[in-house]
């Protein structure tokens, strides 16, 4: 017998032992919940955009960004931006799809597979976020050792004296180091924001199960 039916007869045994109120009832309240939770993923993930749209707003006119610009790299930028807002449109399009349909549900089983895949498309948002940061990381290290003057100097003198190993060892490790803590303080948030969201979602699959006989 697997966990569903064993679920099921647990329901039934226990049954008396829970509030009068009917199947609808309780699948009505969970879906309620369930609808608020994603709704609210979906507003969290527009905030989100919002929120780096502003800082990156804020941040254009700073010497570190007038340097990137003067570098021209526009073909290699523009390109990977581009790519970037199309898979978050795709996300923000999956959120909005995933609190419509959870909002019209009118089966248990159904509104269980509908948090499952909320699920995923959250799991995988928050993938494509931290995968694109360390891409877009790698990328613009790669812009600057081909570009920056200051940099390729200092690549110029450690070759000479023998240290070119040395010398991208260090630019390795430090990168890497500030990526670690980049994307822990992300996961952190990620974890703070949609986990516990994810959480409850799953608490209500949990009882869904419960009901669905």
């Amino acid at each position: 017998m697997d966990e569903l039916e064993l679920l099921k007869k647990d329901w039934n045994k226990k049954g008396n032992n829970y509030p009068k109120l009917s199947y609808d009832e309780i699948y009505k309240m969970i879906l309620k919940k369930s609808s608020s939770i994603v709704k609210w993923i979906f507003i969290i993930s527009l905030l989100e955009f919002a929120f780096w749209g502003i800082i990156s707003f804020a941040l254009k006119d700073s010497d570190s960004m007038q340097k990137f610009k003067s570098y021209n790299v526009e073909n290699i930028i523009i390109p990977l931006t581009i790519v970037g807002y199309i898979i978050l449109a795709y996300f923000f399009y999956r959120f909005f799809m995933n609190y419509k349909t959870i909002s019209v549900t009118d089966s248990a089983r159904v509104l269980m597979e509908n948090i499952l895949k909320t699920r995923r498309t959250v799991k995988q948002y928050v993938a494509f976020n931290l995968i694109y940061l360390v891409l877009s990381t790698i990328v613009a290290l790669f812009i600057e050792f081909d570009k920056n003057t200051e940099l390729i100097n200092k690549v110029e003198v450690a070759a000479a004296n023998g240290e070119t190993f040395l010398f991208y060892g260090k630019i390795i490790i430090v990168t890497a180091l500030m990526l670690i803590v980049i994307v822990a303080v992300f996961l952190l948030f990620y974890w703070l924001i949609y986990g516990l969201l994810i959480k409850r979602l799953n608490k209500n699959y949990k009882e869904l199960k419960k009901i669905e006989v």
